[in-house]
C-alpha cells in the first residue's frame, strides 16, 4: 500500500484506512472530518480518543455504543454525577475498554466541564482550527501526527484541568471532529461529499 488513496468497494477513491473494515468504511464516510459541535458530543469524542491511546481505532469504534452505554451518553452532567460505585461498575464493564486510569479521566473531566458554562469546551477547541485549511495530504505520510495548534489545545486543555489528553490525542481530536481536514486529496470525501 502506498499510502495514497485506494478505490473503495462503490468504485470511488477513499483513504486507505478507510477501506479495511466495513467498520471504518462507515465511519469514514459518515463521520471522520466533519465538523462536530456541543459540549457533550466533543466531550465524547476527547473521551473516545483519550480511550483510544496506544489502541487501534477499530477496537474504540467497534465498543462505541458499549461506551455510550456505561458512560450515559457522555452527557457530561450526567458522568459528573457518577460516584465510586460506578466507577467500579466501569472497571467490569466488558462492553468497554476497562482500563482504571482511562475510566477515571473520563470521570473527572466530566466533573470539570460540569462547571463550564454551556458551550465553553465546544469555544474552547473550535478556538484552536487552523485560521487557513491546510494543503491537501497526497499519501498517508502527509498527515501530521501533531500540529503547533493540537499542541497548544493540549496545554489548554491540560491547564484547564482535563486529564489524559496529549497534542497527538488533540490532533486526532481535531481531525475526527472536523477542525482540519486530512482527508487524501484524491479521496471523494476530500471536499464534504
Amino acid at each position: 500500500m502506498t499510502g495514497s488513496a485506494v478505490i473503495g468497494p462503490d468504485g470511488d477513491p477513499r483513504c486507505p484506512w478507510a477501506v479495511s473494515t466495513e467498520d471504518y468504511l462507515d465511519y469514514h464516510d459518515t463521520e471522520w472530518g466533519r465538523p462536530v459541535h456541543g459540549d457533550d458530543a466533543l466531550y465524547e469524542r476527547l473521551c473516545l480518543e483519550a480511550f483510544q491511546s496506544g489502541l487501534s481505532w477499530i477496537t474504540i469504534l467497534r465498543r462505541r455504543e458499549g461506551f455510550r452505554k456505561a458512560f450515559a451518553d457522555f452527557e457530561i452532567a450526567a458522568v459528573a454525577r457518577f460516584d465510586e460505585s460506578d466507577a467500579a461498575r466501569l472497571l467490569l464493564d466488558e462492553g468497554i475498554i476497562r482500563n482504571r486510569l482511562k475510566i477515571e479521566a473520563t470521570l473527572a473531566n466530566a466533573r470539570v466541564l460540569a462547571g463550564w458554562k454551556e458551550g465553553r469546551l465546544d469555544e474552547l477547541i473550535w478556538s484552536h482550527a487552523p485560521k487557513r485549511p491546510g494543503r491537501a495530504p497526497r499519501t498517508v505520510a502527509d498527515v501530521p501526527a501533531i500540529t503547533d495548534e493540537s499542541t497548544a489545545l493540549a496545554k489548554e486543555l491540560k491547564k484547564a484541568g482535563i486529564r489524559f489528553v496529549g497534542p497527538t490525542t488533540a490532533y486526532a481530536l481535531m481531525q475526527a471532529c472536523g477542525l482540519v481536514n486530512d482527508h487524501l486529496a484524491d479521496c471523494v470525501l476530500r471536499d464534504g461529499s
